[in-house]
């Protein structure tokens, strides 16, 4: 039967789900150019309007991948588990979590991107590491996960390439905020990158894409449903973004931290969620029988720094200057340390931040746009968050910049205080799976 690209919208348009071969049809005509923008934009909007069925979303979710080359790691050794985060505000744990689960055994074989916006990107980070070559060959990269367990690697443009022109149009279409497409739009290119299953980091909050928690929870259970439905396990942690993880945003500072955290350093709040959610893929990898089992076994190897010495044997397998693991200064230098004083004394309260994310994008941190050049020295250093007692004249954020002046009062804004005591974030809202 001859199918026509205005049918399918209309049928959409009118609430009726679509069958497997034509989402295939449209997906592949879209990507080879046979649909039209305007036709596809016509879709994605009725897609928003009357949204999908989770065999719809699951089966958008493999046209999609299937669109370009899928991963075979069939030659590396036991189960590969991603890990994957919707992105946050000195979201550093990939460079935590992929080092100190292959301490623990476990192969994980981790495809990351750059960052856009006020979310930083893994590879952006790594790349403030002197020498680090994120651009391995397929046979370097399953070769280096045999060898030592690990290896972070940028996106091909070969995966998913359907997505990326379908986010292009939704962009530009007010189309970005629909559960169905964002869950198919993450998914598509985790099922390219060749994983075996996945663990989802869904942040919610002022500084992440899904603000309201009630979102990220839909999202985090559609994108376990098509974990489900293509049998490949998932699991998702809904975690807070109400304010920067860790106290470091901006890319050679998160670096830093990392390594901090690895030596058994770093902040509680990134340390716990580094621990949960490579308890995790622990257990995906039936490496471990139970999550408490798990937690355990990475306490120990952050006690032993066993991931420590793992993020240097990765770094070194793939040039980067390992020196800087023990010796963090070699990281890129902003040329000025400006102290951003508090004018309020009190307990803080809420902390926006997204606004601290995009003060730091605007001294260099982040990019604007897709093509925007990074500063990879610069950033935002948080010496206070939501809980702690401030007075008055006390600094709360440190700005590493190479520019002499900041925007002071924009960073001070996004701090609101209060004269009671103020109880910690919870960090962890639910558990999917």
């Amino acid at each position: 039967m001859l199918m026509r690209t205005y049918d399918l919208i209309l049928k959409k348009r009118n609430g009726y789900p679509l069958d497997t071969e034509e989402i295939s049809y449209l997906i592949n005509e879209y990507t080879t150019g046979q649909i039209l923008d305007y036709q596809m934009a016509a879709w994605c909007m009725a897609t928003y309007f009357t949204g999908m069925t989770d065999r719809e979303i699951s089966d958008l979710t493999m046209a999609m991948a299937r669109s370009g080359e899928i991963m075979d790691l069939g030659t590396i050794q036991g189960r590969k588990i991603d890990k994957h985060s919707t992105g946050g505000v000195g979201d550093t744990t990939t460079l935590i979590v992929a080092p100190l689960v292959a301490s623990c055994g476990v192969s994980v074989a981790k495809m990351s991107g750059k960052g856009l916006g006020h979310t930083g990107g893994t590879i952006d980070k790594l790349s403030s590491i002197p020498g680090f070559n994120s651009e391995l060959t397929q046979d370097q990269f399953i070769r280096q996960v045999n060898d030592i367990h690990c290896a972070l690697v940028s996106q091909t443009g070969k995966l998913a390439p359907a997505d990326k022109l379908l986010y292009a149009l939704r962009d530009v279409t007010a189309t970005v905020d629909s559960i169905p497409l964002i869950a198919s739009s993450i998914m598509s290119k985790k099922i390219a990158a060749g994983a075996d299953g996945f663990v989802l980091d869904v942040k919610t909050g002022s500084g992440a894409f899904m603000k309201e928690l009630s979102q990220a929870i839909e999202l985090a259970k559609t994108m376990v449903s098509i974990g489900k439905q293509i049998d490949k396990p998932t699991v998702a942690l809904v975690t807070d973004m109400n304010q920067p993880l860790g106290q470091m945003i901006g890319n050679a500072l998160e670096v830093k931290e990392a390594i901090l955290t690895l030596a058994n350093q770093g902040p509680d709040d990134l340390t716990q969620l580094c621990i949960a959610l490579g308890a995790e893929m622990l257990v995906l990898a039936e490496h471990s029988p139970d999550i408490l089992t798990a937690e355990k076994q990475l306490l120990t190897a952050l006690r032993q720094k066993t991931g420590l010495d793992k993020f240097k044997a990765m770094i070194r397998a793939q040039g980067g200057d390992e020196r800087i693991v023990d010796s963090p200064d070699r990281l890129p230098q902003a040329q000025y340390k400006i102290p951003i004083y508090s004018n309020q004394a009190g307990y803080i309260e809420s902390i926006d931040s997204l606004e601290l994310g995009l003060a730091a994008m605007n001294i260099g941190a982040g990019r604007e746009h897709k093509n925007s050049p990074i500063d990879l020295a610069v950033g935002l250093e948080l010496k206070k968050k939501i809980g702690d007692y401030v007075t008055i004249g006390e600094p709360i954020v440190i700005v590493h910049s190479n520019m002499a002046s900041s925007d002071q009062e924009k960073i001070r804004a996004a701090y609101t205080f209060s004269d009671k005591k103020v109880s910690a974030v919870q960090l962890i809202h639910m558990r999917n799976t």
